[in-house]
């Protein structure tokens, strides 16, 4: 059986099916967005707010968490690193986290926001949850590779960004 595509013709189903179609593409990252914005956003408060954590040594605390992983991890230098001052490191990330979820959620510099989360994704997959078996069971690879698309795609609707374009765009 041949099947014909008509370029030419529209019809009336079909341009609302192409309209439904093209505003679900643009917005479909949106959900996305939101999920990661909030989620990020979440990890950061909830890593500033847990005194335990942004400790060096301890139950609970970044310190042991880093030696906990640090004979495990992909690159261990990364965690030597951190362990020279672990609670400047949980701070560092926990803010890094906390301005990657802003960025997102606003759609503000939306592409350096998600770079951010691609680095605190990649780098905690290099570290924390490398040792994971299988490897599909850690969470980290699955945030890295959610972030990819709002790397390449951006905010385009409902952000700063596009709000911020637009305006550009009126004042010339």
């Amino acid at each position: 059986m041949t099947h014909v595509y008509r370029t030419t013709a529209t019809y009336a189903t079909d341009e609302a099916r192409s309209t439904w179609k093209e505003r679900a593409a643009r917005h479909s990252l949106l959900p996305l967005r939101l999920f990661l914005g909030v989620t990020f956003i979440y990890a950061g408060l909830d890593k500033l707010t847990d005194s335990a954590f942004l400790s060096a040594s301890g139950a609970g605390s970044i310190g042991e968490l880093m030696n906990n992983v640090r004979n495990t991890s992909a690159v261990p230098a990364l965690v030597d690193m951190a362990l020279k001052n672990p609670e400047g490191f949980g701070y560092a990330m926990a803010l890094g986290e906390l301005a990657v979820g802003i960025g997102t959620l606003l759609g503000l510099l939306a592409r350096l926001a998600a770079l951010g989360g691609v680095l605190i994704s990649l780098s905690l997959w290099l570290t924390v949850s490398w040792q994971t078996e299988p490897y599909y069971y850690g969470n980290d690879l699955a945030y890295l590779m959610a972030w990819l698309p709002l790397v390449l795609a951006g905010a385009a609707t409902f952000s700063l960004d596009a709000a911020l374009a637009e305006r550009r765009r009126r004042d010339l």
